[in-house]
């Protein structure tokens, strides 16, 4: 880390933020995923912490998959789902985190035998606790994944739309893209936003600009999950920048899964100069080695900002959240406050 992002870490610790795009399972801290481990000794993930990091070594973006599914397979019943749901939100409100759109893929746990109504029970009643207890508010974003195909896709609808969490705002599709075209699940997304959902897919993380515009086109794609290829299409970068359509940047993210080189080479600067707004994240934090105070102490790096930079970054966030109108003005004013006391002499 530069020195220019360190000497911004306390400002930036202290900062209240939004979070929009971080996955449930891929939020699991290492002491939660050995936990977990110890309870499910069949399962090859690590029951040391320490062993945790070599395990998160991954060698490309399918690599990460088939790790992160391993950990997946950890979360069996309820019990488990409550138990990492609010302590993902104790990590958050460590790092002053106010509200978060948790990417959930419940297909995942109901597949593995979690009844649906269980499941929607434990993320409810966890949710309900952190925002009492923990002063964080979370709000759920119901993902396909993408590599288990139509099947998952149409259970994933069917929980949302049958079952639909008071916290549910969102529906999304992650997992790989290569070989998992966006446009097969155009009726799904179709249902999804038909009861008022809104469309946040995963696209252009490790595919080209065309995914981007699928996601778009015909999934009706609100923001982008990732959109790291964006910057290959000046015209793709004039209509996101003209329609407002913001990107979900994952920074250190992209690097461990090699979606990009180096951390230098991350096209978020080439995004900014093209006036697309962006939000930055932290995707599936533990597993990367980095939290949401990182990202932010990497983009100020990348982009060259300041504390009032790093303020409106993470205004950005609140503006493009799926958080009410009241909601987004509390916070805002937080954040403006916090930043007013900082600079203050």
């Amino acid at each position: 880390m530069s020195d220019h992002a360190t000497a911004l870490a306390p400002f930036v610790a202290g900062l209240p933020k939004a979070e929009l795009h971080v996955h449930h399972v891929g939020s699991a801290s290492p002491r939660i995923v050995a936990e977990l481990a110890a309870r499910h000794p069949d399962s090859k993930v690590p029951t040391d912490p320490a062993a945790l990091a070599e395990y998160y070594t991954f060698r490309d973006f399918a690599h990460f998959i088939e790790v992160y599914l391993s950990v997946v397979d950890l979360i069996r019943d309820a019990e488990d789902v409550r138990l990492l749901t609010y302590e993902v939100a104790r990590d958050m409100a460590r790092q002053n985190i106010r509200y978060a759109e948790l990417t959930l893929t419940p297909y995942s746990s109901t597949r593995r035998g979690i009844p649906g109504p269980a499941f929607m029970e434990a993320i409810e009643d966890a949710r309900k606790a952190a925002e009492a207890e923990l002063g964080v508010v979370l709000r759920w974003c119901f993902d396909i994944p993408g590599e288990a195909g139509l099947t998952a896709a149409e259970e994933t609808t069917r929980l949302a739309v049958d079952l639909a969490p008071e916290g549910l705002v969102s529906f999304g599709l992650g997992g790989p893209e290569i070989g998992v075209p966006r446009p097969q699940f155009k009726p799904y997304f179709d249902q999804a936003r038909a009861i008022g959902l809104h469309s946040v897919p995963h696209a252009g993380e490790t595919t080209g600009p065309q995914t981007i515009w699928d996601a778009l086109n015909d999934l009706g794609a609100e923001r982008i999950g990732h959109g790291t290829s964006a910057t290959r299409d000046p015209r793709l970068l004039e209509h996101l920048a003209e329609h407002r359509i913001p990107l979900e940047v994952c920074p250190t993210s992209n690097i461990a899964t090699r979606a990009v080189r180096t951390l230098d080479e991350h096209p978020i600067k080439a995004m900014v100069a093209a006036g697309v707004l962006v939000t930055v994240n932290s995707d599936d934090p533990p597993m990367f080695g980095t939290d949401l105070n990182t990202e932010y102490e990497v983009a100020a790096r990348l982009l060259g900002l300041d504390e009032a930079g790093v303020a409106a970054l993470a205004k950005n966030a609140v503006e493009v959240s799926f958080l009410d109108a009241p909601g987004k003005a509390r916070l805002v004013a937080e954040i403006d406050a916090y930043t007013a006391s900082w600079s203050r002499p």
